[in-house]
Order: C-alpha cells, then structure tokens, then sequence
C-alpha cells in the first residue's frame, strides 16, 4: 500500500482578480522510504501542494476537491484535532525560510521541546533533554548552548538544521522539504541536502522534496513529477524521466541547466514566454503559449497518459 496517495488534489484562492487556480486535479503517490521530488518553476503550486497536505493552506486558499490518503486514511475527513495529532508528528514540514517558520521569541530547544510535550506528552525535563541529542543529531555544536539561544543568534544554515530537528523530533512517517535551501548559500546548500539524504535514509522516512533545481532533483529523488500552471505535466522513476523526457516544458528545464564543458560566456537556453496568470489560464494546455510544438489539438487539453509503465505524460505529441 502507497505511503500517500493523492486523488484529484483541487486547491483555489478566491480573490478579487478570479479564482486562482493553484493546484488543479493534482494525482500522487508516494511509498514508503521513497523520495519524490516535485519540480517546476515559481507559482506552479508546488509550495501550495505540501501546505495541502498538511491542511495549511492560507486564505483566501480552499481545498475544493479530491482525496489525501495518508497510511489509508483521508486526511480530508479528519477534524482539525485530529489534523493536529498527525501534523508534526506523522507529517513533519522543512520550510523553505526557517527565520520566519521559527519563533523569534521563543529559544530553539523551547521549540523543539514543545514538538515533543505536545506529541509525546514527553515532561519538559526529558522534552529538553532529547532537544539536545536531536540537535547534536543534525550536527549543530555545542547544542547544550545553542538550546538556550533564540533564532536571531543562529546563522541561516543552523535555523534550518533546528527546522530539522523539529521535523524529525516524532519520528514521521513522511517529510515535506519546500525549497529547503533557497535562502543558504551554496556550501551550506550543499551540507543541509546530505544531512536531509541522510537523516531519510537511515530513519526510513519517505520525502516530498519541492524544488526548482533538476539537478538537486537528479541527485536526491527516486521520482520525480514535474508541476506547471498548478498541474503535473510528467512523472516518472528518476532515470528514465532524464534518459527520456517527453513533455516539451520538462526538455525546456534540461536545456536550461549548464553543462559541463560549455564554453562559460555562452548564454543558456531559456523556455519562451513567461508563466501565466493562474486566474487567466490560456484555453486548453496551459504550456501551448511557449511550446514550440503545438498544433491545434493542444486547445483541447490533454490528459495525463501512461506513455510508458510508469512514466506519464500530459501532451498530445508525447509517445
């Protein structure tokens, strides 16, 4: 049985501009221990997909349809209690910037305790203590002192090793990584993903890693689905997706990443046009506008085929 499975996933933001189409008929499923990594450029939904999940979605944001099982049970039936007995400890999330995720006045073991107290009903005294070996876990020095210090005092990178902390604290079942290294600088970057690869591999956890970065993609995921305009446009095992992309904006994706032995002054490629409005959306494929390869048939908006086993694809011409 599949870890998540996701059916249908509809979230919309009702604001004055329209309805904002964020996630729209999203399908996923996730096994146990595995990694997925979801991928698309910024505004696609995939930020909005994870906080779904976790029924977080800000207003005016609404889950209007579809399923989230989670372990069998649809996270969709289930009161706001019970949501909270399962986010945090079942489900943890990485977010993206932990300076504003993080309490600024609140010291970081008093926030990593709390995950504790509230899901474990551990006494603060053992809250504390395990607040302690969970830092050391995530490899920030001298943790009995660092548990005493508030956000501010931390540089970028240890904010997001206590963000971890927290998110592995219970012993989840599943993570949610937003974009967990957008505002670290590259070494940094580069310590929080093998610590994140680390931690998931050897607590058998499995991870959504929401990201921009193909490359990270390539390193990190066992699958990967590719999100655009609030949709996903292709999924499939890791491997084949990069030996055999089909959906023109994925190729896009891989045009654009650098590679080894190009000439440093010549310019990347870049896809056409810009990503549209999610309250405007173009008739039928939203990616039509920028696609190179469309024909007429593209206003009528194809559906998400099994081209291969397990590789999908959302384009007429995908073979």
């Amino acid at each position: 049985m599949d870890l998540l499975d996701i059916q249908g996933l509809t979230t919309h933001f009702f604001t004055r501009a329209g309805v904002i189409r964020a996630v729209d008929d999203l399908s996923l499923r996730l096994r146990k221990g595995r990694v997925l990594g979801l991928v698309g450029e910024s505004g696609c939904g995939k930020t909005v997909t994870a906080l779904s999940i976790l029924d977080l979605v800000p207003y005016p944001g609404k889950i209007v349809a579809g399923k989230i099982l989670f372990e069998g049970t649809d996270l969709r039936l289930l009161s706001g209690e019970e949501m909270r007995t399962i986010r945090g400890a079942r489900i943890s999330m990485v977010f993206q910037e932990p300076m504003t995720a993080l309490n600024p006045v609140f010291t970081v073991g008093n926030q990593i305790a709390e995950v504790l107290t509230t899901h474990r009903h551990a006494s603060k005294k053992e809250a504390l203590s395990a607040a302690v070996e969970l830092l050391r876990s995530v490899g920030i020095p001298s943790p009995e002192k660092r548990l005493n210090e508030y956000p501010h005092q931390l540089s970028g990178g240890m904010r997001q090793r206590v963000m971890i902390a927290m998110a592995i604290a219970c012993k989840p079942s599943l993570i949610l990584a937003d974009e967990p290294t957008t505002a670290l600088d590259v070494t940094i970057q580069a310590h929080i993903l093998e610590l994140l690869s680390t931690i998931q591999a050897e607590m058998g956890m499995a991870m959504i890693l929401v990201t921009h970065d193909l490359g990270l993609i390539a390193e990190r995921a066992h699958e990967v689905a590719v999100m655009y305009a609030g949709r996903i446009v292709e999924q499939a095992d890791t491997v084949e997706l990069f030996a055999n992309p089909q959906h023109p904006y994925t190729r896009g994706l891989m045009a654009s990443i650098p590679k080894p032995g190009e000439a440093r002054r010549k310019r990347l490629r870049t896809i056409a046009g810009s990503v549209p409005q999610l309250h405007d959306l173009p008739k039928g494929c939203a990616f039509s506008p920028r696609c190179d390869i469309r024909t007429g048939k593209c206003e009528m908006g194809p559906e998400l085929v099994e081209v291969k086993p397990g590789h999908l694809v959302r384009c007429w011409e995908a073979k």
